[in-house]
């Protein structure tokens, strides 16, 4: 490790460069090497960089190297693309900040109702994390106030201009104090972003890491199918291809809920995401997903903005979209960090056109044809290793991961080895355990007190 790229080369508060090596952050990448020292220095910051690279964690060591924890106001306001964006960067700060007292990070997001944001804004949040929408919405009726704030934060603000967020971005400006600090963040700079950049700061820091980015290593496969065997052959797809973590994209919300079915009907752990899901059941799919206790994830292109689920084994294309960009989106999500992944496409007669298209517009190889293995049997890959338990507290019970952690492996319980990751909300709080557990950690939860008080838990399905 250079001492250029290790973090305590940098002005960051002891706090901060502790919990960095408690958290197992060693050296930075290349985005916060190049972008930290201006960004704590005060200075405004466009980078280019893509999911993965770091940038989270660059801009919030920012934010709260510089926050004032006794001042009870918002200080910080950073706006992503959608609510999925915003509840990981608000976890990852919180994460960030954790050896530091008192810190309030609030996620303000639309799919929600607005009273318990309006309960947690009058606690005076010291970072908001939110969407451009839900965030207009508060300025709007003044229940947020962002007078004294000192940094805003654009973050994948390519993504937010594509998803027709324009105008909510011109007014929450309208809001913001002129002298402030802003940072945008974006994977690609086409000229609106350069446009945006003129319009919101002051010569910025230009830094892009994305010629410095290793291209993702991904297997691109396609095999014959017919509308009447489709169902049947991703089946024998998954078993063939298939890993711990699977997601299969379908073009309508239908197809969803019918693949979903039909695998759920042949013994695959799978979970859907669709347009008909309310936040509630949206986040619960998420979290069993990245949490690994579903095993496939199936979903429209529109459900899945703002998904970001690591180590992706495999995508599966139930069938071909209509646009070749489409196709390079869905399957980006594997093959991420310099990983390998593996693409697979279902490809009807009829869908011949797309496939030559796609082909036309990659600067690779034509995907290759390959028929499907035959398996009777269930690949291991495809058996899900964790369960996923629902405890009725969260955040606003003062609960914290420690506190259930404890609860789970106190007085002889559960291994801390066989607990994975723990997701708190505002009511309730996601704990994945190892399935052999299962029955030991529900008793564990019903039987001990945490915090002085009980509550209910519940595996999730």
């Amino acid at each position: 490790m250079s001492d250029l790229t290790a973090f305590n080369a940098l002005d960051l508060k002891p706090e901060l460069l502790s919990n960095l090596v408690d958290l197992g952050y060693d050296e930075m990448t290349l985005v916060q090497a190049r972008s930290l020292p201006k960004l704590i220095a005060g200075e405004d910051v466009l980078a280019r960089a893509k999911t993965g690279s770091g940038k989270t964690a660059a801009f919030g060591l920012g934010l709260l190297n510089k926050l004032e924890t006794g001042a009870f106001r918002v200080q910080a306001l950073v706006l992503c693309p959608t609510r999925e964006l915003a509840d990981q960067v608000a976890k990852e700060i919180r994460r960030l900040g954790r050896a530091i007292a008192n810190v309030k990070v609030l996620s303000l997001c639309g799919g929600v109702p607005l009273g318990p944001q309006l309960a947690s804004l009058r606690h005076s949040p010291h970072i908001v994390v939110g969407t451009p929408g839900r965030v207009l919405k508060h300025l709007s009726k003044g229940t947020l106030d962002i007078k004294g704030l000192r940094t805003l934060v654009l973050d994948e603000a390519d993504r937010m201009l594509d998803m027709g967020f324009a105008e909510e971005l011109d007014a929450i400006l309208d809001f913001v104090p002129r002298r402030r600090q802003t940072l945008l963040f974006s994977a690609t700079y086409p000229p609106s972003i350069a446009a945006m950049s003129a319009r919101v700061q002051h010569s910025p820091l230009l830094v892009d890491v994305t010629d410095h980015e290793q291209p993702a290593l991904i297997t691109q496969r396609w095999c014959a199918t017919t509308r009447e065997d489709r169902c049947n052959d991703l089946v024998r797809a998954l078993r063939a291809w298939g890993g711990p973590l699977n997601l299969v994209f379908c073009n309508t919300k239908a197809d969803c809920a019918e693949v979903a079915q039909f695998l759920q009907a042949a013994g695959i752990v799978a979970v859907a995401l669709h347009g008909d899901l309310d936040q509630a059941q949206r986040t619960q799919v998420l979290v069993r997903f990245a949490n690994r206790s579903a095993t496939v994830l199936i979903a429209t292109d529109v459900a899945a903005r703002g998904l970001d689920v690591k180590d992706v084994d495999t995508v599966f294309n139930y069938e071909l979209p209509k646009q070749p960009n489409i196709y390079v989106h869905r399957i980006g999500r594997t093959g991420r960090a310099g990983k390998s992944g593996v693409a697979i496409s279902l490809v009807e007669p009829r869908e011949m056109r797309r496939l030559q298209a796609i082909e036309a517009a990659s600067s690779d190889e034509a995907l290759q044809q390959v028929p499907i293995p035959d398996s009777k049997s269930m690949a291991d890959a495809l058996l899900p290793a964790m369960t996923t338990i629902q405890v009725s507290g969260g955040r606003k019970n003062k609960l914290r991961p420690g506190d259930l952690l404890g609860a789970l492996t106190a007085a002889g319980g559960v291994p801390g080895d066989a607990v994975g990751s723990i997701d708190l909300f505002d009511d309730y709080c996601f704990v994945a355990v190892r399935n052999a557990v299962v029955t030991k950690a529900l008793r564990q939860l019903a039987n001990r007190p945490i915090k002085g008080r009980q509550y209910r838990a519940r595996v999730r399905k």
